[in-house]
């Protein structure tokens, strides 16, 4: 072996070693990289996750927050800045939230009826609000808004906490039967179906109350604890019927005729078919021709207002234009005008004669018309007295 060979393979030799340290440092580089997207990934994964548990605990809140609102009892016993609270919460939630609309729909009716104040006015300054009924002022209100709200989460969860254990107490055979965790207590429809299981005495009232049970924990699984939001439910609502626009999804009523054929739709699709009472062919259908029939009577009632609108203003216009007329008529620069114009066509003494006739008529025809006791009523002649004996007799001219 020649001195050039001993050189080859130590170089040899070494460029092996130096290209496995490399291929060692690649796969600790891939690997590395990996779990760095894979963390990533989790990270992502647990953010998404926890904002939609806060979503979904800030919606229950609300709804809990907004629940007395329907009973009058509150409204007997509930303070100025109690309803400016209701308000301030249900008109930030409105457009989001089925039940916070129908809480805005309620706080409206009660505040226009007790204290003649529109909320729709005050609009989300619930300043007007306060000091109509003699309350603390809206900039108070925004400066504590977060205070008070932290606040009052923190009771309204707790008390909520303490009602869904005592729920959990009464209804533990029906929740362990139907394995319903506690949490979904507070959906308020299944509480109720979950009530009706326990109440239920004879074999077609079980059936019935389990079937409920069974399409609300479905529903549930579709649209969450808290249900559908209303841009889900005006989304698929416009997209089924025709007419319905953003506009029918401001009325309470109309939201929750939607969220009742949504409902029945998705139970339809999931192989359900109702109670012997209550088939769900019958409900899907009663909600559609609900709904047609808000749509038809909303789309109605905006088309009496629009032209309404219109008839009233040309009417206005006429009218301006009638009395504006009728105040330059009789006036200086009227007969002046009226002077100019027979210039020319007549001599010095006739336009004279003319311009004096004209001032010795000082009111305007619509002025004239409008001092009368109304319309002349002519006379009528013996031979269109004998033409309308006629007509009598023998029915209406063709």
């Amino acid at each position: 072996m020649t001195e050039a060979d001993g050189i080859d393979e130590v170089v040899d030799g070494s460029l092996r070693q130096s290209l496995m340290a490399a291929s060692r440092l690649a796969e600790t580089i891939a690997r590395s990289r990996q779990e760095s997207l894979r963390q990533r990934e989790q990270q992502d994964t647990q953010t998404a996750h926890e904002a939609r548990v806060r979503s979904t605990a800030e919606r229950t809140a609300v709804q809990g927050a907004l629940a007395p609102v329907h009973k009058d009892q509150w409204w007997d016993h509930a303070q100025p800045d109690d309803i400016a609270r209701v308000h301030a919460l249900a008109d930030g939630w409105k457009d989001h939230d089925p039940a916070a609309l129908a809480a805005s729909t309620r706080i409206r009716t009660e505040v226009q009826r007790r204290y003649g104040i529109d909320t729709r006015d005050v609009g989300a300054d619930a300043e007007y609000l306060e000091s109509g009924i003699e309350t603390i002022s809206a900039e108070q209100a925004r400066r504590s808004a977060v205070a008070e709200h932290q606040k009052g989460m923190a009771l309204i969860a707790a008390a909520q906490a303490e009602e869904l254990r005592a729920k959990a107490r009464t209804l533990a055979p029906e929740m362990e039967r139907h394995q319903v965790p506690i949490e979904h207590l507070t959906n308020p429809a299944l509480s109720e179906a979950l009530q009706g299981v326990h109440d239920a005495r004879t074999p077609a009232a079980i059936e019935a109350a389990d079937t409920a049970v069974k399409e609300r924990l479905y529903l549930i699984g579709k649209d969450g604890l808290s249900g559908p939001t209303i841009d889900q439910l005006r989304d698929e609502t416009t997209a089924n019927f025709n007419g319905a626009e953003a506009d029918h999804f401001k009325d309470a009523s109309f939201v929750e005729a939607a969220k009742e054929w949504h409902e029945a739709k998705l139970l339809a699709e999931g192989g359900f078919h109702g109670s012997q009472d209550q088939p769900l062919e019958q409900r899907y259908e009663r909600f559609e021709a609900e709904l047609f029939a808000r749509i038809e009577g909303m789309g109605r009632e905006l088309e009496n207002r629009v032209t309404g609108d219109a008839s009233n203003s040309l009417k206005d216009q006429v009218e301006e234009a009638m009395t504006g007329s009728a105040a330059e008529y009789g006036s200086a620069d009227h007969h002046q005008a009226f002077a100019a114009s027979l210039a020319g066509t007549a001599s010095e003494n006739q336009v004279q004669g003319r311009l004096a006739a004209a001032r010795s008529e000082g009111t305007h025809p619509s002025t004239a018309l409008a001092l009368g006791n109304g319309p002349a009523k002519p006379r009528k002649s013996t031979s269109a007295a004998a033409l309308d004996a006629q007509k009598s007799r023998n029915g209406p001219s063709r």
